[in-house]
């Protein structure tokens, strides 16, 4: 018979419960100080959902009324240079890490709130709000707080989507050389979510500073925790993972705070993740100022039963029981909270021209201007002011034959040696003599700690990196095996990195480099062939490069890494071993952003192109003897596009015609088109012309995938349509 050996988990799994005793162990500077944080936040919040009654909120607003214990209990201690990020229910989050940055030693109770307090709940007010004055001029809203100087980072509206932006913040603490640590707040419905739990896997492995804080509120919208989790106890993950974990009541603010003292002690010295489980009640349904027995789904006596359990009533019994406040001070610090956020209201609100009594809108002069909507997309490129830009026109006579994949690794290479910031990561880099295509070949002895290999997990990666590019002091390199997994990772590219500077108001800096390969022609079938070009091209914030010659490599991607904005660098398993020119042992140079090449002058036809598709085009132009001026766009998103060179050679031949590889349903040459039609209507003499693949992905079998995608083949029979019509 076999024998069954149980099995105990290798870190501690624990429930911290607190007593009396405990309480009258606190400091009364810590009760007070905490009391002020519980009572400002509940005030800040009570307001909120009376302007959303009113009508006064664009937008969701979700209320933490009720689960202000775990905020202010886990951020009290956390120091300026911790960091700290959400999720949509964030309000409470933030603010309690605003006011421990403001007030590291507390707020007293008893006299009136400091004026640093005061502006940034207003502050805060106003980007709720979506007025011009709130931390991302009201683009975030509600759901996307940020305050960098106060190291709160960013709540976020994907559930999940925050838990590895964090964990790359929790890596730059580390590597610089701090003890600072990141906590990421998210809630019971997000502890089921592949990004989270992905991350718990990477943080336990890399022994990050990251704190993963689960506020379990049992309901995610109205869906009761139970109903869709067998282990309801969701510390239990924690163990799974070599994580750490407590289990402690959220209604209980000191309880929480020493279950946040022990996690960080594990943090500070070095001893990797922890995770938190805080019960909590949100008293008020998902969004709005009415309860969830509104909704039917939970009832009006669970909902007396928890608001018995009030962290700011518990709070405030244990300050008068012990003699430290007398009732009369506690309810005179709500008053004074109230007060202030009445007053706060007074500075953005005014009554409504011939409305009812207490009708009120908000002030004209509080909302941004229409015209700042689109600007901080992207960056203005400053970054660039100062920079010595060349081209091949500038190296005649040193240009050489080299290996495409050799100039991959090259300057890959001479970036991590001269700018520490710079860090690799992604499956298998580490590893088969540079990767699956020899791309980082011999980084990883020479630089250990900053070429990554990462478990198969892209979601919590790139947001991994996300976060480093984010937090400023580090410039992550971020590689995908193949084109496809941006599906995979979706939410952090497009949601996330590709959003996060406008969202947050335009200013922050996102310097995170994508590099992908497009494999078609492989046998590896649809699911590892794309090009992404065209999905890029449409995702806002992204810039794309794609080079075709080891030259262009070089150039683009010092580029890229120079770039604030993000940037995804495509590449193409055709030119891995092809050689071209380029500056033997030369990495430093830098392409300019936004220009394309000319590889060929004529007047017959504009053709443009990019990647590998730039050879085939130049190899049916030969073949066809067609007079065709080829641009390599080299630069392929809205922002960047040479616009000038496009022009000036269509003006010239009066014909284009767009040429690419991929599927037509994801064409980069789709908007392209579109654009072009639009800026040179009057300077065409035929509709633009496409050279794509088909409509399908390209399939495993050797015949068929050959039929989907384009080559020197369709792109001759293309033109000799076109020229001859």
């Amino acid at each position: 018979m076999p024998e069954n050996h149980p099995l105990d988990p290798a870190v501690p799994w624990t429930e911290l419960v607190v007593t009396d005793a405990d309480w009258d162990a606190a400091d009364p500077a810590l009760l007070t100080g905490m009391l002020s944080q519980l009572v400002l936040i509940r005030a800040f919040e009570e307001f909120v959902l009376e302007l959303a009654g009113e009508g006064l909120i664009h937008g969701p607003a979700h209320s933490s009324i009720g689960q202000e214990g775990g905020a202010v209990g886990s951020a009290y201690s956390l120091r300026t240079g911790d960091t700290v990020n959400g999720s949509h229910r964030g309000h409470h989050q933030f603010l309690a890490k605003v006011l421990a940055h403001l007030h590291p030693a507390g707020i007293d109770p008893t006299q009136p709130f400091p004026d640093d307090v005061r502006d940034a709940l207003l502050r805060s007010l106003r980007e709720i709000a979506g007025l011009d004055l709130g931390f991302s001029h009201g683009r975030g809203g509600s759901m996307h707080l940020q305050w960098h100087e106060a190291g709160a980072i960013g709540t976020n509206a994907i559930v999940g989507g925050g838990v590895p932006l964090a964990a790359g913040s929790a890596w730059a603490h580390k590597h610089a050389g701090t003890d600072n640590v990141a906590v990421t707040y998210f809630g019971d419905g997000a502890i089921n979510i592949g990004s989270t739990l992905e991350t718990f896997n990477l943080a336990g492995a890399w022994k990050l500073p990251i704190c993963f804080f689960v506020e379990n509120n049992q309901y995610a919208v109205s869906t009761h925790v139970a109903e869709v989790t067998a282990e309801t106890r969701l510390s239990g993950r924690g163990p799974g993972f070599g994580i750490p974990s407590w289990k402690v009541d959220g209604m209980d603010p000191l309880a929480v705070h020493l279950a946040m003292q022990q996690a960080l002690a594990v943090m500070r010295s070095g001893g990797g993740p922890t995770l938190i489980e805080a019960d909590v009640y949100r008293y008020f349904h998902q969004n709005g100022p009415f309860p969830g027995s509104a909704f039917r789904y939970r009832s009006k006596e669970e909902e007396a039963q928890w608001r018995g359990r009030d962290p700011i009533d518990t709070t405030a019994r244990h300050l008068v029981r012990r003699g430290i406040l007398a009732q009369e001070q506690v309810d005179g610090a709500t008053a004074q909270a109230k007060a202030l956020m009445a007053g706060l209201g007074e500075v953005i609100l005014e009554p409504k021209p011939d409305g009812k009594p207490k009708e009120r809108q908000i002030k004209a002069a509080e909302w941004p201007k229409p015209e700042f909507v689109d600007e901080g997309i992207r960056g203005d490129l400053s970054e660039f002011d100062g920079v010595i830009f060349t081209d091949v026109a500038d190296f005649e006579g040193r240009l050489t034959e080299v290996k495409f994949i050799d100039a991959v690794a090259g300057v890959m290479g001479r970036r991590l040696e001269t700018d520490p910031r710079v860090v690799i990561l992604g499956e298998d880099v580490h590893r088969l003599n540079g990767g699956t295509n020899g791309a980082t070949k011999g980084l990883k002895d020479a630089f250990p700690d900053r070429v990554l290999g990462t478990p198969i997990s892209e979601n919590a990666f790139t947001g991994l990196g996300g976060g480093m590019a984010m937090d400023g002091r580090f410039r992550p390199i971020v590689e995908f095996m193949y084109a496809d997994f941006m599906w995979v990772a979706a939410d952090q590219l497009f949601n996330q990195i590709g959003k996060a500077r406008h969202m947050f108001g335009g200013d922050g800096a996102v310097p995170f480099v994508l590099r992908s390969k497009v494999a078609m022609g492989t046998g590896y079938g649809s699911q590892h062939s794309m090009d992404p070009a065209g999905i890029f091209a449409t995702a806002p914030g992204w810039r794309i490069v794609a080079p075709s010659t080891p030259f262009d490599y070089v150039g683009l991607m010092n580029a890229a890494l120079q770039c604030e904005d993000p940037v995804v660098v495509i590449e193409h398993v055709d030119l891995y071993s092809s050689t071209g020119p380029a500056v033997e042992g030369d990495f430093d140079h830098v392409l300019p952003v936004g220009k394309a090449a000319v590889r060929r002058e004529g007047k017959a036809v504009t053709v443009l192109t990019y990647l590998a598709m730039t050879n085939y085009v130049l190899q049916a132009v030969e073949e066809t003897g067609i007079d065709a001026e080829v641009i390599d766009l080299r630069w392929l998103d809205r922002a960047s596009l040479d616009w000038d060179t496009i022009t000036e050679s269509i003006k010239k031949t009066n014909n284009v015609v767009i040429a690419e590889q991929g599927a037509i349903g994801t064409s980069y040459g789709s908007w392209l088109g579109d654009e072009i039609a639009r800026r040179l209507f009057d300077w065409l003499d035929a509709p633009v012309g496409r050279i794509t693949g088909g409509m399908a992905s390209p399939s495993i079998s050797k015949v068929l995938e050959r039929a989907a995608f384009a080559k020197s083949e369709e792109a001759a029979a293309r033109l000799r349509e076109i020229t001859e019509a």
